[in-house]
């Protein structure tokens, strides 16, 4: 009888234990699910496409898909992003395995590596035991901010340097000159100062 006792004793004493240290788990799943729930806070800045990089880009399918994709991000929790963590590591990899040769350049290369390996991220974050919710949120809202600097470097392929710059001005003073050849032309510097 005194056995039983002290096993029913134990056995309370083990359970009361137990139940003060999931409290405190508690309070943290809470709050994770919190995280959870709350939609992405994504930059309103978005970088548009200059019309030649758009042309060469609405033929290029992994970058159509790739940008349906970051457009989504604005409607997902963190749970969504989590669910899809995988599709946009998929989505990643068919981007950097396709550049087309007119877009393959360093800069582009190292941004799309770059969007790879933060879905990657995102993926193996999402795929733990103890998933966290907080690092989830964190490397998802870094995805749309490199999908800009992807959109910069394709940009930056067709800026002109200076040297176009100039050929072109020169080209439009002589198209100005031939419209308006009564015009009186100014002067050289030097000139103007030996008049004085």
């Amino acid at each position: 009888m005194r056995n039983l006792l002290f096993l029913f004793i134990s056995l309370l004493l083990i359970g009361c234990n137990q139940n003060k240290s999931t409290e405190p788990d508690t309070g943290q799943n809470m709050q994770d699910s919190l995280v959870f729930s709350q939609n992405l806070n994504l930059p309103n800045t978005q970088v548009r496409l200059l019309p030649e990089a758009q042309a060469l880009t609405s033929g290029w399918l992994a970058y159509i898909t790739a940008e349906s994709e970051i457009e989504n991000f604005k409607k997902y929790s963190v749970k969504e992003v989590t669910a899809n963590s995988r599709p946009i590591a998929e989505i990643m990899l068919s981007l950097k395995e396709t550049i087309p040769d007119s877009l393959k350049s360093n800069a582009v290369k190292a941004r799309v590596g770059v969007l790879y390996t933060k879905a990657k991220v995102l993926e193996q974050l999402s795929n733990k035991r103890n998933v966290n919710p907080s690092e989830i949120n964190e490397v998802a809202q870094q995805i749309p901010v490199e999908w800009n600097n992807l959109k910069i470097q394709l940009n930056e392929l067709f800026l002109k340097t200076l040297e176009q710059f100039e050929q072109e001005l020169d080209e439009f003073e002589e198209e100005q000159e031939e419209l308006n050849p009564r015009e009186l032309r100014r002067p050289p510097p030097e000139k103007l100062a030996d008049s004085i």
